[in-house]
């Protein structure tokens, strides 16, 4: 990796979506689905470890519970793994950075802080309006 790849911070004041963001965005996306992929991976395998010797009540009841947050864990891990690849899909596609909804930027700032955002600020806070309106 070089220099420039490993200091570059996309920006604002940049062409939206140009091919060093688009090259930033890839790659951030690329980590995050490594290593999610390498912590469901340890879940798993803590999940399928069967220890024989069971031990008194309270080490089968912490183990359970560290089974179920194992279990929880791993469901999130994939979840956000289909996201992260559907947000790739969406780099190869010309698509990504760009509002489901409106098809207007989603902006550098929110992509920074949430990189498989599908949504603009907007269209996100008008749909959590919408929602609150349908449990209340």
């Amino acid at each position: 990796m070089s220099e420039i790849e490993i200091t570059y911070q996309p920006s604002s004041n940049e062409s939206y979506m140009n091919d060093q963001q688009l090259a930033y965005f890839r790659g951030q996306l690329i980590d995050w689905r490594n290593r999610l992929n390498s912590e469901s991976r340890l879940s798993r395998q803590r999940l399928l470890e069967n220890d024989p010797n069971g031990g008194d009540i309270l080490d089968q009841s912490v183990k359970d519970s560290n089974r179920t947050m194992d279990f929880l864990a791993r469901s999130r891990q994939q979840k956000l793994i289909l996201q992260i690849d559907a947000a790739l899909g969406r780099l190869e596609d010309g698509s990504f950075g760009y509002c489901l909804e409106s098809g207007e930027e989603i902006g550098i700032k929110r992509l920074l802080a949430y990189p498989i955002a599908t949504l603009s600020v907007e269209a996100q806070e008008l749909l959590e309006r919408r929602r609150s309106h349908q449990a209340a």
